[in-house]
């Protein structure tokens, strides 16, 4: 999981110094970071990212408060001291000095246009709740295991940062150029701020990087952030992947919020066990229980999308504790493993890696290690369309990542597989709606807009765990709509071609992984065991199931994360029905009501309306009868 923060301010740069470089706690006045560090046992922040070269630094670096400062203070190079100090030797004037060793623009430029320079993003990178727990209370082992895929996973998020979404900007957003490499300062943290296991690393990505031409330029953050949910898919699945095939485990969907998609977790990891380390949220969750009833008795409806981000960060801000004194790691499993014998007990700390093993065994048995890419592009395409109705390529990147890590379940994949399915659900089932225009820069990849042939969607109504009808989430529509066209293409595969048509295979047929995939996908095989033939008219049906039958009621029964939800089954559509005729019941008597109020209007207005017709008949007559006496 991946959250994100701006350093903006020119003096943010001493609360990660004073703060986060030293283990989210409150640093010493006076104590050098590197003597605090030592002192609590903390590991030092290191220098990751491909930009490192341009400025002298290595991978792994160790970073000092001095380039921290420099770097996210001033915006100058990390070495400026040094720099300085020789053309000062060489009789540069100080303010000349000074100006080559600045990155880009002077922040005092930009401070002088009345505007808030960005020094740097936050990137904060955490595994699932599970993995937590099992890095907490597992054995040495595991936990090294844990921290080598994390560490791994980080690497891999952040090269592909570089690799397919970091781009430089100048003249205000209208010169664009691909960023070569970013420069990150990378803490890693053991605990939150209450002191239980939240194994995270913050990533301090400079706004700042070289193009080919030697100039630095900011970076276009917009697109960092539009890829926040991709990166993030990303992270979860390279490092869920590398923990489950090192230990042997498996997940397991859990499903944190009633409507909204399910978390990945390590399968044998019990409840309790997560609740005993998310103590923070817990105490998250209840306030937010208090502000989300304001919001609804304010506006009355519930929040949506963003008003819940926001409401869930002001929930945070609220019961956020104060800096804590860091401890060393070999401190923390110990208080770790007491806290959990108390709270938990023996038998299921003692046990908790074996029951993961077990559990995964099981999972493993049962789920082979296939893709079937035709299905899995019909999935993404149906979800993201569902959920955003115009979407882009990197919202189908993600949602394919989710897929791999819903349908592996922990098994290793192909690298690349991810691409071809999104780039297979684009081009099948996608429908481009960015026009690219003469004489203007033509958008990237991920900047272009897509929609689908599907029929949108109705409200559909669900009985609640209170017995209370609600509508759907989006998430739930798109998980019916994905499982809806799936069962259309498997019916029409596993249907036995016409004698006199020739079988045609499919783009999923079980052939040995190759390089080119249109010959075969790599690590995506149809069912073993099942023809995979599919002749033209099956497949103009599978087409025309897509196009057409996104969202069929009939497929309603049993298909979503909580089946006894649904409003389908006999219990719930007699609810329903009652529901219905008590409210046409109401509605018919509120219309004889007006009817009868109408009519005894209408009545009581009548004898009046005559009188005044028989009055403003009579005097005509008068008139006429008096004419002839003038």
């Amino acid at each position: 999981m991946i959250s994100v923060a701006k350093v903006q301010r020119r003096n943010a740069w001493r609360y990660y110094v004073r703060g986060v470089a030293f283990g989210d706690g409150h640093r010493p006045v006076g104590q050098s970071l590197k003597d605090a560090q030592e002192m609590a046992g903390l590991p030092p922040g290191v220098w990751r990212g491909h930009g490192l070269a341009a400025l002298g630094l290595t991978e792994g670096q160790v970073v000092t408060e001095r380039q921290l400062k420099l770097l996210f203070g001033e915006g100058r190079h990390p070495d400026a001291d040094r720099m300085e100090h020789e053309l000062l030797d060489d009789g540069i004037d100080p303010a000349t000095a000074r100006r080559a060793t600045v990155l880009g623009q002077p922040i005092e430029e930009i401070e002088h246009r009345k505007q808030t320079p960005l020094l740097a993003l936050d990137f904060v990178l955490r595994p699932q709740a599970s993995l937590v727990v099992l890095w907490a209370l597992g054995d040495d082992r595991t936990r090294r295991v844990i921290e080598q895929a994390h560490e791994r996973a980080v690497a891999t998020t952040l090269r592909w940062l570089e690799d397919e979404v970091a781009e430089t900007r100048w003249a205000s957003g209208r010169g664009r150029a691909k960023a070569p490499a970013l420069v990150v300062a990378a803490f890693r943290h053991y605990d939150n701020r209450n002191g239980f296991p939240l194994l995270h690393e913050h990533c301090l990505i400079a706004n700042r990087a070289q193009r080919p031409d030697g100039s630095w330029y900011a970076l276009d953050t917009a697109r960092l952030y539009k890829n926040i949910v991709a990166a993030d898919s990303l992270y979860t699945l390279t490092m869920t992947t590398e923990v489950c095939e090192e230990l042997g485990l498996a997940t397991v969907p859990r499903e944190v919020t009633p409507g909204l998609r399910p978390v990945m977790e390590i399968a044998g990891v019990d409840q309790e066990l997560i609740d005993w380390s998310s103590t923070r949220r817990r105490r998250i969750e209840d306030v937010l229980k208090g502000i989300t009833d304001d919001y609804v008795k304010k506006h009355g409806r519930l929040p949506g999308g963003r008003a819940r981000h926001g409401l869930a960060w002001w929930a945070a801000q609220e019961t956020r504790p104060d800096k804590k004194t860091p401890r060393p790691l070999d401190q923390l499993l110990a208080w770790w493993r007491v806290s959990a014998l108390v709270k938990i007990g023996q038998r299921m700390v003692d046990g908790l890696l074996q029951r993961c093993r077990l559990a995964g065994e099981a999972i493993r048995a049962r789920v082979g290690p296939w893709v079937d890419t035709a299905l899995a592009a019909v999935d993404v395409a149906a979800v993201v369309f569902t959920v955003r109705g115009v979407f882009s390529r990197r919202h189908v990147l993600a949602e394919a990542r989710r897929h791999l890590l819903e349908t592996l379940r922990g098994r290793a994949y192909v690298p690349g597989i991810d691409d071809y399915i999104a780039d297979r659900a684009l081009e099948r089932y996608g429908r481009q709606l960015t026009v690219p225009q003469k004489g203007r820069r033509a958008p990237a990849a991920d900047q272009l807009s897509y929609t689908a042939e599907f029929t949108s969607p109705s409200r559909w109504w669900i009985a609640g765990t209170d017995g209370k009808p609600r509508e759907s989430t989006r998430y739930e529509r798109a998980r019916v709509a994905s499982l809806a066209l799936q069962n259309a293409i498997r019916t029409a595969l596993t249907e036995p071609p016409a004698r006199d048509e020739a079988p045609a295979a499919t783009a999923s047929a079980a052939l040995p992984p190759t390089g080119d995939h249109d010959q075969a996908a790599p690590h995506g095989v149809d069912h073993p065991g099942r023809a995979a033939a599919q002749t033209p008219a099956q497949r103009a049906a599978a087409i025309h199931a897509h196009q057409q039958a996104a969202m069929p009621q009939e497929y309603l029964e049993g298909r979503t994360t909580d089946p006894e939800t649904w409003i389908t089954s006999p219990q719930n559509l007699a609810h329903l029905a009652a529901l219905t005729r008590a409210a046409e019941a109401r509605s018919r008597t509120v219309e004889e009501q007006a009817d009868q109020t109408k009519h005894a209007h209408q009545t009581k207005q009548a004898p009046t309306a005559d009188a005044q017709q028989q009055h403003h008949t009579a005097q005509p007559d008068q008139s006429r009868a008096v004419g002839p006496d003038l």
